[in-house]
């Protein structure tokens, strides 16, 4: 998994991927994978080989996405058969702000219009994404969510099993990395409370620092978020990372609730029948929370609310089934609107002969935190780890430095061949191009 990155850099992803693929695995289809560990082949290649090329995509629209999404629209321009995007969204502020978007405008029209060239109409997570696509000029816009919450069809049951939470029982907890310092605080106000609590990881940094560790122990480095070995979440063993959706969905349904940041860790849970809360940080987790009605409180909220227990109380999850059929619908009609079958259709397995080969497969279990009872061996591969990392960082920053200085130079060069060239005029024609630049300012010659 680290080292051929499968998923990405956010296992999440391959929540909703895999369930995209099970929803097109029907007999006579045969489905290539493109992306993540495997290479996505040529223009040509897919013209020649493929029917449609499917997008199961993420929030594409943010501006630190922009690289990613001109290679994909490089590519999709160059397609002469269909397309499908499925739920695609924006990235913006808890106000749903289009304004942190203007700089990626120009990119996502492109796209978007390249898409709509090769289909009827683009699929997107949210409704704060139709108004951002419907504010760039597109009408052929479609809500319909993310396919992981169809994983299983019209099938979705999350029942309590008990009235409220005590302090043993068994809660998932899942955070962002890099979001409000409150967060840290109600990670630790969660961990003092209840000691059946297990963070829920899912990035590959996570997993690297839980295979190769640190030196953040030796080093006295601590701090509230569960990103270094010296938190007590990974001091304690009480960290778990799944590498495949399938071990994560029923490890969840062990679980009595589940909350947090990441948006398919949730819905990971509620897969697997169990109670969860989606504290909403961004735009992307709020439009999708709000779309499903998934119970979830926004981040603005004083931190003593985010208690689990206190969420868990709270939360109601009858919006979420009742419109559950009709969503289903929405998802279903939109993959045959592009002439795409899938397996819920009639005549149809439903995903059975899927589930049969799944459950036919030895997973490797969730991962666990590397043992620290190893003589030391963890820290000292964490020190080189951290040796090296930094002189890359160093490294990296000297290449900038000099690619800087190289363009300098470059400049400074041809402003050198201007002086030069300029020197060898005569003192008749500098007089001359100088008062004609003055008569054009005032419009006398052209």
């Amino acid at each position: 998994m680290l080292q051929q990155k499968i998923g990405g850099a956010n296992l999440g992803n391959l929540v909703f991927s895999d369930s995209a693929y099970k929803m097109l695995d029907v007999p006579d289809t045969e489905i290539t994978l493109a992306g993540f560990q495997n290479g996505v082949p040529s223009a040509e290649e897919i013209n020649e080989q493929y029917d449609c090329f499917v997008f199961p995509f993420v929030n594409a629209f943010r501006p630190s996405y922009r690289a990613q999404l001109d290679y994909w629209t490089d590519l999709i321009e160059k397609l002469t058969i269909p397309v499908m995007v499925l739920g695609v969204g924006a990235q913006s502020s808890l106000d749903y702000d289009l304004a942190p978007l203007r700089s990626l405008d120009e990119s996502a029209k492109r796209f978007v219009s390249a898409v709509l060239d090769r289909a009827p109409s683009i699929g997107v997570r949210g409704e704060f994404t139709q108004r951002y696509l419907n504010h760039l000029g597109f009408k052929d816009v479609e809500v319909i969510g993310c396919p992981s919450l169809f994983r299983y069809g019209r099938s979705l049951s999350v029942e309590k099993d008990t009235a409220e939470l005590d302090t043993n029982a068994r809660i998932g907890l899942s955070v962002t990395g890099g979001t409000a310092n409150e967060l840290g605080r109600i990670v630790m106000d969660n961990h003092d409370r209840y000691p059946n609590l297990k963070y829920i990881a899912q990035d590959i940094v996570d997993l690297d620092l839980m295979y190769w560790g640190d030196t953040s122990r030796e080093a006295a480095r601590h701090r509230d978020m569960p990103d270094q070995r010296s938190h007590p979440l990974f001091r304690e063993n009480r960290v778990r990372l799944h590498l495949d959706p399938i071990t994560w969905i029923r490890e969840m349904g062990a679980y009595d609730f589940v909350f947090g940041t990441r948006i398919h860790g949730n819905i990971a849970s509620l897969l697997g029948g169990t109670p969860s809360v989606v504290m909403c940080h961004d735009s992307r987790t709020l439009e999708l929370s709000e779309y499903f009605e998934i119970p979830h409180r926004r981040m603005t909220e004083p931190t003593e609310e985010f208690d689990a227990a206190k969420l868990y109380a709270q939360a109601d999850y009858t919006a979420l089934l009742k419109g559950h059929d009709e969503r289903f619908d929405r998802m279903t009609g939109y993959v045959e609107k592009h002439g795409l079958a899938h397996i819920f259709q009639e005549g149809q397995d439903g995903g059975a002969a899927f589930e049969e080969r799944i459950n036919s497969i030895d997973f490797a279990p969730p991962a666990e935190v590397w043992s620290d009872d190893d003589g030391s061996l963890g820290y000292r591969i964490g020190w080189l780890r951290e040796s090296v990392r930094s002189l890359t960082k160093k490294q990296q920053k000297a290449q900038q430095q000099q690619a800087s200085l190289e363009k300098k130079i470059t400049q400074m060069n041809k402003r050198l061949v201007a002086l030069e060239k300029e020197a060898k005029m005569s003192a008749y024609r500098r007089a001359r191009r100088t008062s004609g630049r003055a008569l054009r300012r005032l419009g006398l010659r052209k």
